[in-house]
């Protein structure tokens, strides 16, 4: 049985999300991405594991070198899924920023 990793959960993590936005910019080995972070090596790994299994991140090997790179697509989804309820939320502030707006305090 393949079990797979929840999305969320994965992003939850700050390690994971710190590592997400390392890789936005470039594609890193595991041990250029574990330089920057105070845990073992293979904590690292680990979470790049978990990033993999959630298709977040993508691997790709040159010669002996494994780098990982940010699955643009999967984090559209992600983006994708997240936006309705990023503009129901921004509705709501909207409408308690006019609500402020014409708020009068009895004198």
């Amino acid at each position: 049985m393949n079990l797979r990793r929840d999305v969320f959960q994965a992003i939850a993590d700050p390690t994971r999300r710190a590592i997400l936005m390392l890789l936005a910019s470039q594609a890193m080995t595991a041990g250029a991405v574990a330089s920057n972070f105070d845990t073992a090596r293979p904590t690292v790994s680990k979470h790049l594991q978990i990033l993999t299994e959630c298709e977040l991140i993508k691997q790709d090997q040159q010669g002996r070198e494994i780098y990982y790179h940010l699955n643009v697509g999967k984090m559209k989804e992600i983006a994708d899924f997240i936006e309705p309820f990023r503009k129901l939320w921004d509705d709501r502030f909207n409408k308690l920023e006019q609500v402020m707006k014409s708020y009068k305090p009895k004198t």
